[in-house]
């Protein structure tokens, strides 16, 4: 389940913008879900693979080229399927716990 909620997570903060994988950690500290890089790189190659995710490399002043990522436009429809999904597993679980 975990890895559906970092997809899902990962996918709606680069709704709002295009990032670097460092940026991505950052915000998903911030939100106090603990993710090292050994488990967003692959899954960042896997939502690329799919082709939800696009990327471009772009000259650092502070060291090698870097690696940023943007939600495609089929990774913005599946983000729209999700939406739906969470709200739906947001639901039950309220109704669970009523």
């Amino acid at each position: 389940m975990r890895k559906g909620v970092l997809e899902y997570c990962i996918l709606s903060i680069l709704s709002n913008n295009h990032a670097y994988a460092s940026d991505i950690i950052k915000k998903l500290k911030e939100a106090k879900m603990i993710v090292v890089e050994g488990t967003l790189y692959p899954l960042l190659t896997r939502l690329k693979n799919a082709g939800l995710l696009s990327y471009r490399w772009e000259e650092s002043t502070q060291g090698p080229p870097r690696k940023y990522y943007a939600i495609t436009d089929t990774g913005r429809d599946f983000l729209g399927e999700l939406d739906g999904s969470w709200q739906e597993l947001v639901d039950a679980v309220t109704t669970i716990k009523s």
